[in-house]
C-alpha cells in the first residue's frame, strides 16, 4: 500500500543539481503534494514561470526560503537587506505562499564561513538580536500588505557566528511576540533544533501561540563535514528522534506541509529521482506515523 505523500515536501536545496523545473517534475512523478523553493532557483527560472511550473505541475509552494541577513549595522547595509526582503516578500506572494523563511544573519564581524572575524569587529550578540528585531518591525507592515508571514529559523548555535544569532525556538518565539502571529511565526527544522532541552515546551507554545508556520526535517549526522552546513542526511541516517519531534509539532495542531531539506554533497551527487524515493520511503516510515 502506497503511503499518503501529500504533506511532504521537496525542498529544492536537497535537489540542488536539479533545475526548478526538474526538482518540481521529479516531485509530482513520485506523488508529493509540494515544493519548497529557494529564491536561486526562482530567479534562474524568472518567478512569473516558476509559479506557473509549479501550478501546472498541481503541487503547492509550502515555503520561500530565503528572506533575512538583517544584522548590518551600517546604514547602507540595513537599506540593502530591507530592499532584498521586500522583494523576497513579493516573490514569495506571486509564488502563492504565505512562508517567507527567515535566516536573520550572523555576527557582522563575521565576514565569511572559513575566515577569522574582523578583529575590531562588532561581537555584540545582544546589540545583533535587536538590529535583528528592528529590521523584522520595519518589514512588517510589507509583509502584512502581500499576506505574507516572516517565518523565523532559530538555527543550530554553530551558526550563530556567520548564518543566525537566534538559537533556540524559544529566542525565535520571544522576538515574535511584538507582533501579530498571522505575519511572524517560526519553522520547526530538525537539524537545528533537535537538541534544546525546551524543545517540546517551546513547540507547545509555537502552537498555542498561533505561530507554527513550518516543519522541516532532516538529519544530524556524524561526523561532520568539512562545511558543517553538509551535514544534513536523510531522516534516520542520524541522532534526531523524529518521533518525539513530530508527535510534539503534530500535537501543537500543525497540519501543514513536512519539507525535507538536505544540505549534503552525496545526496546533491545523487541522481533526482532516487533522492526523492528515498526521502519518500524514511517520511512514510519516521515521520508520518506521527503526524496523527
Amino acid at each position: 500500500m502506497s503511503a499518503d505523500l501529500s504533506r511532504l515536501s521537496l525542498n529544492t536545496a536537497t535537489t540542488k543539481a536539479l533545475t526548478l523545473e526538474e526538482a518540481v517534475e521529479v516531485a509530482a512523478r513520485a506523488g508529493l503534494g509540494a515544493v519548497g523553493l529557494w529564491r536561486d532557483r526562482v530567479a534562474e527560472a524568472g518567478l512569473q514561470r516558476a509559479a506557473a511550473v509549479v501550478r501546472e505541475a498541481g503541487l503547492r509552494v509550502s515555503s520561500l526560503c530565503r528572506g533575512g541577513f538583517l544584522t548590518a549595522v551600517d546604514a547602507e547595509g540595513q537599506r540593502a537587506a530591507l530592499e532584498d526582503n521586500r522583494a523576497a516578500i513579493v516573490e514569495a506572494a506571486t509564488l502563492g505562499t504565505r512562508e517567507l523563511v527567515m535566516v536573520v544573519g550572523g555576527l557582522p564581524a563575521c565576514p565569511s564561513p572559513g575566515t577569522a572575524a574582523l578583529p575590531d569587529g562588532d561581537r555584540d550578540l545582544v546589540a545583533t538580536r535587536q538590529r535583528v528585531a528592528d529590521r523584522i518591525a520595519e518589514l512588517v507592515p510589507f509583509a502584512e500588505e502581500h499576506d505574507v508571514r516572516l517565518v523565523l529559523e532559530p538555527m543550530n548555535p554553530i551558526f550563530a557566528a556567520d548564518r543566525g544569532v537566534l538559537s533556540t525556538l524559544e529566542q525565535s518565539l520571544d522576538l515574535a511576540a511584538d507582533f501579530a502571529p498571522q505575519t511572524v511565526g517560526v519553522v520547526v527544522d530538525t537539524y537545528h533544533v533537535w537538541w534544546d532541552p525546551k524543545l517540546e515546551a517551546q513547540i507547545a507554545r509555537a502552537g498555542a501561540e498561533g505561530r507554527l508556520a513550518g516543519y522541516q526535517v532532516c538529519d544530524w549526522v556524524l561526523p561532520l563535514a568539512d562545511d558543517s552546513l553538509l551535514s544534513r542526511g536523510y531522516m534516520g541516517d542520524g541522532y534526531v528522534d523524529f518521533r518525539a519531534i513530530t508527535r510534539w509539532v503534530a500535537e501543537a495542531g500543525y497540519t501543514g506541509d513536512v519539507e525535507v531539506e538536505i544540505f549534503n554533497q552525496a545526496v546533491w551527487d545523487t541522481p533526482g529521482d532516487t533522492v526523492v524515493a528515498t526521502m519518500a520511503d524514511r517520511y512514510r516510515r519516521l515521520v508520518l506515523p506521527h503526524l496523527s
